[in-house]
């Protein structure tokens, strides 16, 4: 089944209703990079030209730039195409049987994954559903998550609260997600600041991250 086009909006800022009720820091040393569901089966439904995809694109390379530079992990999360009913499960009845193996299910050419990225295999709307995330960040010794991607409502907003019930910060860079709507798109952001995360600009993820390197080198 397609996606239904979305028509443009503008990403929505964070003076709207937006507060954060933790204030919790980034720290390059505990933190990895989400990008959740950046597959062309996804982003055909938006004009990549304008907002929010334009800035959203923008943005998550930007914080994937400086993760590589300082050596953060960056996990993908990506769907299966051609999913066995019983794998599909209720999806089925809500967004029919998805996409098809081949371009579909690849992660767009603008933030192709490079060879130190982690890909995780995704089932459910939360990419801790089904999936070894969790002992992935264990593993790293990681115990913070930047989410990014889309649909910052659904699978974008459960993996935040997900990653809470992890005992796991979650962080939502609010201008490096997209939703079907500028409604929808509110919805996620302050459900995370205010029940299960922090809601950040990309600027002040970027600025936190790279101070906390010029402390530590000082």
């Amino acid at each position: 089944m397609p996606m239904q086009p979305i028509a443009p909006y503008a990403m929505p800022s964070l003076d709207e209703e937006i507060t954060n009720r933790v204030s919790w820091r980034l720290d390059p040393d505990r933190c990895a990079l989400l990008i959740h569901d950046m597959q062309n089966y996804f982003l055909t439904a938006y004009q990549l030209d304008q907002d929010p995809a334009r800035t959203m694109i923008a943005n998550i390379d930007r914080l994937r730039t400086l993760c590589h530079e300082l050596g953060i992990p960056v996990i993908y999360s990506v769907q299966p195409g051609d999913q066995h009913p019983d794998r599909r499960g209720l999806l089925a009845d809500f967004w029919g049987t998805g996409m098809s193996d081949g371009p579909d299910t690849e992660v767009i050419a603008e933030l192709k994954p490079e060879e130190q990225d982690i890909r995780v295999t995704k089932w459910r709307y939360s990419a801790f559903q089904r999936t070894d995330l969790r002992q992935l960040l264990g593993y790293r010794n990681r115990d913070q998550l930047v989410v990014t991607g889309v649909y910052a409502h659904m699978g974008c907003m459960l993996s935040a609260a997900e990653a809470f019930m992890n005992d796991i910060h979650a962080f939502m860079a609010h201008d490096a997600v997209a939703d079907f709507s500028r409604e929808e798109h509110s919805i996620a952001l302050k459900y995370t600041a205010r029940r299960c995360g922090m809601v950040l600009s990309t600027d002040q993820m970027l600025e936190q991250l790279q101070s906390t390197v010029v402390r530590a080198g000082a």
